[in-house]
């Protein structure tokens, strides 16, 4: 039986299942940390029982573990004003923390 939960973290959701590997907004932990998160959501992967949480479902958790923090590659934003001699280029990178899901508990 393969369980599917929906973790909300960062500002936003993720569909996530046992052994995944995922890049979410950056966690402020050392690699190799444990974190857990609540559920918003359970079910089974194969369309079986399905709980949803008010906000979040009681007794239900994610546990993953830190694998690295990193910086996503450059997104180069460019602002232009024609005929006023304007130009802008600023790069940006975005941290992210990569985590393991280790298990999901209902």
């Amino acid at each position: 039986m393969s369980l599917l939960a929906v973790i909300q973290t960062g500002g936003k959701q993720y569909l996530v299942r046992e052994g995944q590997e995922l890049r979410i907004e950056k966690l402020e932990t050392e690699p190799g940390a444990d974190v857990t998160f609540d559920v918003l959501l359970i079910a089974d992967e194969d369309g079986g029982k399905t709980q949803v949480g008010t906000p979040s479902v009681g007794g239900a958790r994610v546990s993953a573990k830190v694998q690295e923090q990193g910086r996503a590659e450059k997104v180069s934003v460019i602002k232009y004003k024609s005929k006023v001699r304007y130009r802008r280029n600023v790069g940006h990178r975005q941290p992210f923390t990569k985590i393991k899901i280790e298990k999901i508990t209902a």
